[in-house]
């Protein structure tokens, strides 16, 4: 199980206070709250040398508070390191989007707000890449129905 390395510790540093290390068994997990996320996404990849987000995703954890949690995982290709970053965030928030560091943030985060309903502030396009545009609801959440929407 990976709690201690070096970013860890630099991050402590940096923010303190402002991460929370999460027990992970492949590499290292912070977990931070959403008003901080900017700064140390950018200080990650300005600073740090995390050039790569590799990926945007969400869980649900319905019925928890908050119930979601989005994830970015970054990477360090000198010196072969990935991060992954949880972001806890309640059924109505919105949460930055990254697209301004990782242009590539575009698509993961569209996935996310399709089928999640999660928010991105500032993303440059904001619209469903799976679902119709008039489709309710958002397929991945844990209280969807099972069966779908109910169609008459």
């Amino acid at each position: 199980m990976i709690t201690d390395g070096r970013i860890l510790d630099a991050l402590n540093a940096r923010f303190p206070g402002s991460i929370e290390v999460v027990p992970a068994v492949d590499h290292a997990a912070v977990r931070i709250d959403r008003d901080n996320l900017r700064a140390v996404m950018e200080w990650l990849r300005d600073e740090q040398g995390y050039e790569l987000l590799l990926d945007v995703c969400a869980v649900d954890w319905f019925p928890a508070r908050p119930r979601f949690e989005v994830v970015y995982h970054v990477h360090n290709p000198t010196r072969k390191e990935r991060l992954r970053v949880k972001v806890p965030l309640g059924q109505n928030e919105e949460i930055e989007s990254m697209t301004a560091l990782w242009p590539g943030a575009n698509w993961p985060e569209r996935e996310a707000f399709d089928l999640m309903g999660i928010t991105f502030r500032n993303h440059p396009d904001l619209t469903r890449i799976y679902m119709p545009d008039d489709w309710e609801g958002h397929p991945l959440r844990r209280d969807y129905p099972v069966a779908g929407p109910r169609v008459d």
